[in-house]
Protein backbone atom coordinates (compact mmCIF):
# COMPACT_ATOMS: atom_id res chain seq x y z
CA UNK A 1 0.00 0.00 0.00
CA UNK A 2 1.19 3.86 -0.64
CA UNK A 3 0.62 6.79 1.19
CA UNK A 4 2.33 10.09 0.21
CA UNK A 5 5.22 8.96 2.16
CA UNK A 6 5.46 6.23 -0.67
CA UNK A 7 6.40 2.44 -0.61
CA UNK A 8 8.33 1.22 2.04
CA UNK A 9 11.02 -1.12 -0.05
CA UNK A 10 13.97 1.12 1.22
CA UNK A 11 14.59 2.98 4.19
CA UNK A 12 17.36 4.91 1.85
CA UNK A 13 14.66 7.86 1.37
CA UNK A 14 11.74 8.03 4.21
CA UNK A 15 11.52 11.52 2.94
CA UNK A 16 9.50 12.65 -0.04
CA UNK A 17 9.48 16.22 -2.17
CA UNK A 18 6.56 17.49 -3.04
CA UNK A 19 6.18 18.97 -6.32
CA UNK A 20 2.91 21.17 -7.79
CA UNK A 21 2.35 22.27 -10.85
CA UNK A 22 6.44 21.97 -11.33
CA UNK A 23 7.23 24.15 -8.33
CA UNK A 24 8.49 22.83 -4.76
CA UNK A 25 6.39 23.16 -2.59
CA UNK A 26 7.75 21.16 0.55
CA UNK A 27 9.92 18.43 1.84
CA UNK A 28 7.52 16.27 4.09
CA UNK A 29 9.24 13.53 6.23
CA UNK A 30 7.40 10.08 7.18
CA UNK A 31 6.90 9.03 10.94
CA UNK A 32 7.09 6.28 12.05
CA UNK A 33 5.39 4.01 15.99
CA UNK A 34 7.25 0.92 16.46
CA UNK A 35 7.72 -1.68 18.91
CA UNK A 36 11.24 -3.44 19.81
CA UNK A 37 11.17 -6.17 21.49
CA UNK A 38 13.79 -8.36 23.40
CA UNK A 39 14.37 -11.87 23.00
CA UNK A 40 12.25 -12.45 26.09
CA UNK A 41 9.35 -10.54 24.69
CA UNK A 42 10.25 -7.29 26.82
CA UNK A 43 8.35 -4.53 24.43
CA UNK A 44 9.49 -1.04 24.15
CA UNK A 45 7.32 1.24 22.09
CA UNK A 46 7.96 4.73 20.45
CA UNK A 47 7.54 6.90 17.90
CA UNK A 48 10.36 8.41 15.35
CA UNK A 49 10.93 10.54 12.48
CA UNK A 50 14.10 8.54 11.31
CA UNK A 51 12.96 4.84 11.74
CA UNK A 52 16.44 3.52 10.51
CA UNK A 53 18.73 5.73 12.57
CA UNK A 54 16.41 4.91 16.01
CA UNK A 55 16.70 0.93 15.61
CA UNK A 56 20.36 1.36 15.37
CA UNK A 57 20.24 3.06 18.88
CA UNK A 58 18.55 0.44 20.10
CA UNK A 59 20.55 -1.79 18.61
CA UNK A 60 23.81 -0.51 20.01
CA UNK A 61 22.16 0.72 23.00
CA UNK A 62 23.28 4.38 22.32
CA UNK A 63 20.62 5.73 24.73
CA UNK A 64 20.26 4.56 28.21
CA UNK A 65 16.72 3.83 29.32
CA UNK A 66 14.13 0.97 29.31
CA UNK A 67 15.12 -0.37 26.14
CA UNK A 68 18.94 -0.49 26.53
CA UNK A 69 18.13 -2.00 30.12
CA UNK A 70 15.79 -4.51 28.82
CA UNK A 71 17.61 -5.48 25.52
CA UNK A 72 14.84 -4.57 23.12
CA UNK A 73 16.46 -4.54 19.70
CA UNK A 74 14.32 -6.09 17.24
CA UNK A 75 11.92 -4.53 15.31
CA UNK A 76 9.38 -6.57 15.36
CA UNK A 77 6.17 -4.06 13.99
CA UNK A 78 5.97 -0.54 12.92
CA UNK A 79 3.52 2.01 11.39
CA UNK A 80 3.96 4.79 9.18
CA UNK A 81 2.44 7.93 9.16
CA UNK A 82 2.59 11.22 7.50
CA UNK A 83 2.94 13.68 10.47
CA UNK A 84 4.44 13.59 13.63
CA UNK A 85 0.82 14.06 15.64
CA UNK A 86 -0.46 10.79 14.41
CA UNK A 87 2.59 8.55 15.67
CA UNK A 88 2.15 9.87 18.25
CA UNK A 89 -1.17 9.65 19.30
CA UNK A 90 -0.53 6.11 17.70
CA UNK A 91 2.16 5.38 20.24
CA UNK A 92 -0.26 6.31 23.12
CA UNK A 93 -2.45 4.30 21.66
CA UNK A 94 -0.42 1.12 21.87
CA UNK A 95 0.96 1.92 25.33
CA UNK A 96 -2.68 1.84 26.75
CA UNK A 97 -3.38 -1.69 25.11
CA UNK A 98 -3.03 -4.72 27.13
CA UNK A 99 -0.28 -7.45 26.26
CA UNK A 100 -2.51 -9.69 24.44
CA UNK A 101 -3.37 -7.06 21.92
CA UNK A 102 -0.40 -5.81 21.59
CA UNK A 103 1.04 -9.44 20.73
CA UNK A 104 -2.21 -10.27 18.74
CA UNK A 105 -0.99 -6.53 16.60
CA UNK A 106 2.64 -8.04 15.63
CA UNK A 107 1.37 -11.60 14.98
CA UNK A 108 -0.92 -10.38 12.51
CA UNK A 109 1.97 -8.20 10.28
CA UNK A 110 4.74 -10.48 11.89
CA UNK A 111 3.60 -13.86 12.73
CA UNK A 112 7.31 -15.55 13.04
CA UNK A 113 8.71 -12.64 14.89
CA UNK A 114 11.33 -11.84 12.67
CA UNK A 115 14.15 -8.73 13.39
CA UNK A 116 12.23 -6.76 10.06
CA UNK A 117 15.34 -4.58 10.40
CA UNK A 118 17.89 -7.64 9.76
CA UNK A 119 19.42 -6.25 6.60
CA UNK A 120 19.35 -2.93 7.44
CA UNK A 121 23.04 -2.75 8.62
CA UNK A 122 26.12 -4.17 7.80
CA UNK A 123 27.72 -6.56 10.59
CA UNK A 124 30.54 -3.78 10.75
CA UNK A 125 27.94 -1.02 12.01
CA UNK A 126 26.09 -3.28 14.28
CA UNK A 127 29.91 -4.32 16.35
CA UNK A 128 32.13 -1.54 15.64
CA UNK A 129 33.38 0.38 18.99
CA UNK A 130 34.82 3.85 18.80
CA UNK A 131 38.61 3.91 19.95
Amino acid sequence: MKDKCGSFDSLRSLRMTVVVGGSLIMDERCYFACIVASRSLTFYIGMTGDLRKRVFEHKRKLRDGFSAAYNCNRLVWFERFAGPYAAIAREKQLKGWTRKKKIALIVRANPTWIDLSETWYAPAELTWTPS
